[in-house]
């Protein structure tokens, strides 16, 4: 079995940590090449993140697992078309792979940085300057051009990501430091205990061998600790979603005929700034589907996986069976939701014939879709259960694969590693084609577009335009990323081409 490329991590000169995890061989650190498992996850995620955005843009069907929004507090009366409902299970994946991806991606960050010899201030300025490209991104190519003057942020996701990558960052670089500092501590108060036993007998050499053995439990024990808070900090930013929820997760019994909910995103008495960063906002200046703090628990979850998997020189087989593990896990906590009525923000929202039939039951174990649905703005616990354990197996997967047979698959790993690009030229280009689509196929479908208030124009009823179309963009994106991959290796670190 070979081993797995993920697991190792660096020091610097005086033996501290650079990867905000402990090292077992700190004589030695192996070099490794980058790690394909992630970027095979990324690519499969790129492209299922395609199938959304090449049919919303072209209006090919509605945009959810039932023909009402996936929102908190929403009720909702009617599925929506077999292929649709698939193609939006699937593509419920990416969002939180993505974070997830983005707080793992901080900890490669570092160990690589810090064998260059980069800076805690260095780190925290490439942060900052990332996030900040990020967000103007976010302004120059998507709210000018489709904000039409009108709005003030169009937050598609890149926003959410700016501010998680700037959240995370600052994370990761708190923690590696107060994890040194608690260490230190912990060192100097097992010596000093030690100090008050006489033992006059000892030799030097079982002196210093009894102070690195307490110098290895310090570093022991406070690595356990940091990983314990990470740990209650993603529990805690997924349940606050449940607690800020204005509807707490609840639709009301008591509705008329035809009821589906509020018509606007739900809001706190703590104002519209406050909102922007839990709820999604929805008015005449902000359209934000991705409110930052929302999303920060997968962020929070990578950055601990980061570190655990960093932490030591793993074999291939103990990362790919724990993976499959923390997948089963996961998986069972998300059954257990179904069950037992907690972290979901749909109780009492399923209006479906089946929950009528069998009234007063369980709406979840009405169907087998029923059991499925999820609500993802913003995220339950139950949504992120679901999605990323089916994201861990999906990483058990690809790391059971030869490194030769990785590389092999057409698209993933060319576009997982050119992600950003893919990202903001795939949008331009299927809104390209989808204006094509609509001029060719399209006709006027039975509800507005929520850009411009007028009835929408679309492809739906035509499922094999919109599929022809996501073949032909991604046959358009192999070759621009690889020469953007081409392209972007001949740049140094601090390039700025190297945020894509």
């Amino acid at each position: 079995m070979p081993q797995s490329s993920y697991g190792t991590t660096n020091r610097t000169a005086n033996g501290n940590s650079t990867s905000g995890a402990i090292a077992i061989d700190t004589s030695k650190p192996v070099a490794s090449p980058r790690a394909l498992s992630p970027d095979l996850l990324r690519g499969l995620l790129m492209v299922l993140q395609a199938v959304d955005h090449c049919s919303v843009t072209q209006g090919a069907w509605r945009h959810g697992v039932a023909l009402e929004s996936e929102q908190d507090g929403t009720i909702v009366n009617r599925w929506n078309d077999p292929v649709p409902w698939t193609a939006r299970m699937l593509t419920h994946l990416c969002a939180p792979g993505f974070m997830f991806l983005l707080g793992m991606g901080i900890i490669y960050f570092g160990r690589s940085r810090s064998k260059l010899g980069w800076s805690s201030w260095q780190m925290l300025k490439h942060f900052a300057v990332r996030a900040f490209a990020l967000a103007a991104i976010n302004q120059l190519v998507f709210t000018l051009p489709f904000g039409r003057g009108r709005l003030v942020i169009l937050n598609f996701v890149l926003l959410a990501l700016a501010v998680n990558y700037l959240l995370t960052g600052l994370l990761w670089l708190t923690s590696n430091a107060s994890e040194q500092v608690l260490s230190r501590l912990l060192q100097s108060f097992q010596a000093s205990s030690d100090d008050e036993v006489e033992r006059p007998l000892l030799q030097d050499e079982t002196r210093h061998s009894s102070a690195k053995s307490v110098s290895e439990w310090a570093m022991r024990c406070s690595w356990h600790v940091h990983n314990g808070i990470l740990l209650a900090l993603a529990i805690i930013t997924i349940a606050w979603n449940q607690w800020l929820s204005p509807h707490h997760g609840h639709c009301p019994l008591d509705t008329s005929p035809g009821y589906s909910g509020p018509t606007e995103p739900g809001r706190t008495s703590l104002g519209p700034w406050f909102d922007f960063w839990f709820l999604i906002v929805q008015n005449k200046r902000v359209i934000s589907g991705f409110p930052p703090l929302s999303w920060l628990s997968p962020a929070i979850l990578g950055l601990l996986y980061g570190r655990i998997v960093l932490s030591r020189k793993w074999k291939a087989y103990t990362i790919n069976a724990s993976n499959a593990l923390f997948g089963v896990l996961l998986m069972l906590l998300f059954v257990l939701t179904r069950f037992f009525h907690f972290g979901n923000l749909s109780e009492d929202c399923l209006r479906m014939p089946e929950q009528i039939a069998s009234r007063g039951g369980n709406q979840y174990l009405a169907s087998f879709r029923s059991f499925l649905y999820i609500t993802k703005y913003p995220p339950s616990f139950s949504y992120m259960a679901f999605t990323m354990s089916i994201n861990f197996l999906l990483l058990a997967l690809f790391g059971t694969l030869p490194e030769k047979v990785a590389r092999r698959i057409p698209t993933l790993l060319t576009f997982g590693q050119s992600a950003l690009f893919f990202y903001i030229v795939h949008l331009m280009l299927y809104v390209g084609i989808a204006s094509l689509a609509k001029t060719w196929f399209g006709h006027e479908l039975d509800h507005l577009d929520p850009l411009t208030g007028k009835p929408a124009i679309g492809t739906e009823g035509k499922p094999a335009v919109m599929w022809i179309s996501w073949l032909i963009g991604l046959m358009i994106m192999l070759p621009l990323c690889r020469w953007y991959g081409g392209f972007k290796s001949t740049k140094g670190v601090n390039s700025v081409w190297r945020f894509f």
